[in-house]
């Protein structure tokens, strides 16, 4: 009977050691993965910035889609981006994408194809939603303007109080400065502002736009990122061909 006592001890002791064991590996990972930056499946990055929440985890429409680290900034509910998105209905399909690493101030409106009228009649007024006999004027769909999906690539900073309007493409890297009005495509790694929004600079020679384009930064994986972080926040520009 003793010897079976013994036996079921170190059972025991050996099912105890396995669960520590467990559970030590399990905080190691853990470790790991906030080394390497914050949990990109979180809504708040950093607990103590509540005006700040990635997009990602907290979008509803399947219609909307957004890259990890991409971040809304706006101290009144950021949570609450998908009120930005403007004129956005099932019915016609259009879909709003956004890159990763994607920086987007507070007051950003995408206003999407729901909100064109008929242009092609003498009058534009839609008197069909006011009912009461006037929707006999329903347009079909192929008379509104549709301008297709709004896409806004990786890396991009958006200022503050920027409108976009339906169909309009951002390329990687680009910068709109805040209050713009963006009408028609921008390329990558270039800055605009205004309204309408215009030109103002390329950031780098077209070499450098280049080789950033083909590098994609941003698809590495997070520890990569964190280990060339020096180099991708430096403004030694010719530090970045030095990675592989």
């Amino acid at each position: 009977m003793a010897a079976a006592r013994n036996i079921r001890s170190a059972a025991w002791v050996r099912i105890a050691e396995d669960l520590w064991r467990l559970e030590i590996n399990v905080w190691l990972e853990e470790g790991v993965k906030m080394e390497y930056g914050p949990n990109p499946d979180k809504i708040y990055p950093n607990d103590a910035l509540k005006n700040i929440c990635y997009i990602k985890n907290v979008i509803t429409c399947k219609n909307i889609i957004v890259g990890d680290y991409t971040y809304y900034d706006d101290k009144n509910e950021p949570e609450k981006f998908e009120e930005h998105v403007t004129h956005h209905y099932d019915f016609l399909g259009d879909k709003l994408i956004i890159g990763k690493f994607c920086a987007i101030a507070k007051g950003i409106e995408f206003i999407m194809n729901g909100a064109n009228h008929r242009m092609n009649s003498v009058t534009t007024y839609p008197f069909n939603i006011m009912g009461n006999g006037w929707e006999k004027s329903t347009p079909s769909l192929d008379d509104l303007p549709f301008k297709g999906d709004t896409v806004v690539g990786n890396d991009v900073w958006i200022g503050q109080n920027v409108t976009i309007m339906p169909g309009v493409q951002i390329g990687d890297g680009a910068i709109i400065a805040a209050n713009s009005v963006v009408t028609k495509d921008v390329l990558p790694y270039h800055i605009v502002g205004g309204n309408p929004c215009r030109i103002i600079r390329k950031r780098f020679d077209d070499e450098l736009i280049d080789y950033l384009l083909n590098l994609k930064w941003w698809d590495w994986p997070a520890k990569k990122i964190f280990s060339n972080l020096e180099i991708l926040c430096s403004s030694d520009l010719e530090k970045i061909k030095s990675i592989k």
